[in-house]
């Protein structure tokens, strides 16, 4: 007897009632939604039931489920670390997400190094002596704080080995903004205190510091070392002056989180204000997407989630604009990070319900300014193009630019991308993948120079191109890569005669770009309209070409396992993937489920079975 395949309302009956976490999928077996709830089969079935209880996004999301899974936990606190972990891997279209592609950066000192570095990173590891200050929301907000801290103290900036024992420093010696280890000018221990100095800023103890700074200066007055005192001086001054720019709005000298948003079409501003001992000493702002007929609760429960999982530091308060949905549930897991006890209210009145009233004012102001921006996009963009010509010598304003990149996993399924910006504007119509042909291994520079060839022979040979797209000459040529990149397609100009195309390829480490005509990179300005188009288009052409690999990857899965089936052709695999979703879903399917597909036999069902 075939047994028939049981049916979503059939699933949801024999879900459990325990806690636990949900996954949601479309008909391409694409995960959209992730939930958590304390009794699994109420939730779920609260989707498939009256329509007119949904609000729109719950009708749009619960018409696109096309099968679901769940994970039962032990507890509704372990179902919330697991929906967080979960949204971060899937990125589901209807769940409330901060905006990102990558990682968020951190500051990084590493206390096992014999003499630290401070520095950038978008890896945070379990490490021990390791100390990560962030997320921050952006690598310009690292970078103005490197800034910030490289002038206030003489850390060391190089990646040398430090043996002591070198015949010259470096000009940051020269201009106190290095203690000089690499010479012997501090020991060990003597730079292990400037690093505790900016672990200190860091947390926002400025005071002790500069307590620590005085006493250590008039120590050094009092043993005639004058030049060290006023050294120690200057440094105390500029502490203050950063110190005394930070608004005192507290004489309790607690640590506290301000959090609050403003609503767009489909996303929210969050704005965050950091106040350490009484201070405000930074502040930051996140992207949150999938907000379309949230609630603000839920916006403010998703961003706590979702920020502080990943938060070098949780502060034993947090005063919210709204009170996050399970705020009781969030709060312990709060203390089950901090190790202490965590409160989080909406405050009603006194200087915090003030200071919140600005985060909430900044909040508007950056969406605001956002959107601004959006529509005034053709003068940023016009600006961008001039610095671009500027800060590259470019003959030309780059009014068509196109970048490559390359993708690949060791090697397999590789790929390129060519994407195309008129006037600073994406143009997909003139948008092209490559399939990677000729190179096998791992070459990325002979990959590129494969694919820029076969598009610039069609420029060359434009008397037979039949698309007008490629006879196009551009006015600037993007590579996504370094130095190597750009050497390898500079020859490869130089063979086909089309030296005179600008050329140009930027390094993702600290977006460098460099140019034929220059041994040393060039650094765009961080707030520059220029670099913020080249990352632009870089981006997208590594999103154009990621996608492309991901679909050859996903066909190969297919084409190996179906292909080899006597009897199933492209009409039968493509019906029998729209009904199952997957290989995996083919092969764990009952031989009648596979029969009742269009185009199946009982007879094709066995061989399909058989092979897989």
């Amino acid at each position: 007897m075939v047994m028939a395949k049981p049916t979503i309302a059939d699933q949801v009956k024999a879900t459990p009632t325990k806690p636990g976490v949900y996954i949601f999928r479309d008909a391409s077996g694409k995960v959209i939604y992730v939930g958590k709830a304390a009794g699994l089969r109420s939730r779920v079935r609260s989707y498939f039931a009256d329509s007119s209880t949904l609000t729109l996004k719950g009708r749009h999301l619960a018409a696109r489920i096309a099968q679901y899974e769940y994970v039962v936990t032990d507890s509704e606190g372990e179902a919330l670390i697991l929906e967080n972990t979960l949204i971060k891997r899937y990125k589901p279209k209807y769940n409330v997400r901060l905006k990102d592609d990558k990682t968020y950066p951190y500051i990084k000192i590493d206390l096992e190094e014999e003499f630290p570095r401070v520095y950038f990173t978008r890896r945070r590891e379990d490490e021990r002596g390791a100390r990560y200050f962030g997320p921050f929301a952006s690598a310009s907000s690292v970078r103005r704080t490197l800034d910030l801290i490289k002038k206030l103290f003489p850390y060391r900036s190089c990646t040398k080995n430090i043996t002591g024992t070198d015949d010259r420093p470096c000009l940051d010696y020269y201009i106190h903004r290095c203690v000089g280890p690499c010479i012997g000018a501090a020991s060990r221990e003597e730079y292990h205190q400037v690093i505790d100095q900016v672990i200190m800023f860091l947390e926002g103890k400025h005071e002790t510091i500069v307590k620590d700074l005085s006493s250590r200066m008039n120590e050094a007055a009092e043993d005639l070392q004058f030049e060290r005192a006023a050294a120690l001086r200057d440094q105390v001054r500029a502490i203050e002056r950063v110190s005394q720019t930070q608004k005192v709005h507290s004489l309790r000298l607690k640590d506290e989180d301000y959090i609050a948003l403003s609503r767009g079409q489909d996303e929210a501003w969050v704005e965050i204000f950091f106040v350490r001992a009484g201070k405000t000493v930074g502040r930051d702002h996140f992207i949150m997407e999938g907000t379309q007929d949230e609630g603000d609760a839920q916006i403010m429960a998703g961003f706590i989630k979702q920020f502080y999982d990943s938060a070098s530091y949780v502060p034993p308060l947090l005063l919210v604009q709204h009170l996050p949905e399970d705020s009781e549930l969030i709060t312990s897991w709060l203390e089950g990070k901090r190790g202490r006890r965590v409160r989080m209210k909406v405050p009603q009145r006194g200087d915090r319900r003030q200071l919140l009233g600005m985060v909430a004012a900044n909040a508007e102001q950056g969406l605001a300014q956002r959107h601004v921006k959006w529509m005034a996009d053709s003068d940023a963009i016009s600006g961008a193009m001039s610095e671009l010509q500027e800060h590259l010598n470019l003959p030309e304003l780059p009014r068509r630019m196109e970048c490559y990149d390359i993708s690949n996993i060791q090697g397999s399924n590789p790929v390129g991308s060519m994407v195309v910006f008129e006037d600073g504007k994406p143009k997909p119509t003139h948008y092209r993948k490559f399939k990677i042909k000729t190179v096998e291994g791992i070459d990325d520079y002979s990959m590129m120079q494969e694919m820029l060839r076969r598009r610039f022979r069609r420029l060359k040979d434009a008397a037979n191109s039949k698309a007008e797209s490629w006879t196009i000459v551009p006015d600037l040529v993007l590579i996504d890569g370094g130095k190597g990149h750009l050497g390898a397609i500079h020859q490869l100009f130089l063979e086909l005669g089309i030296a005179h195309i600008p050329l140009a390829s930027i390094a993702k480490r600290y977006e460098e770009v460099f140019r034929p005509d220059s041994k040393e990179p060039i650094i765009l300005p961080r707030s520059s309209q220029a670099l913020y188009m080249v990352q632009r288009i870089r981006d997208e052409a590594h999103r154009f070409a990621i996608t492309f690999h991901r679909q050859l990857r996903k066909k190969s899965g297919v084409r190996s396992a179906m292909d080899n089936v006597p009897g199933i052709g492209p009409k039968r695999k493509k019906a029998l993937i729209r009904r199952f979703g997957s290989v995996n879903a083919i092969r764990e399917a009952e031989t009648g489920e596979i029969a009742a597909v269009v185009g199946m036999t009982q007879k094709l069902a066995e061989v399909v079975k058989e092979h897989l």
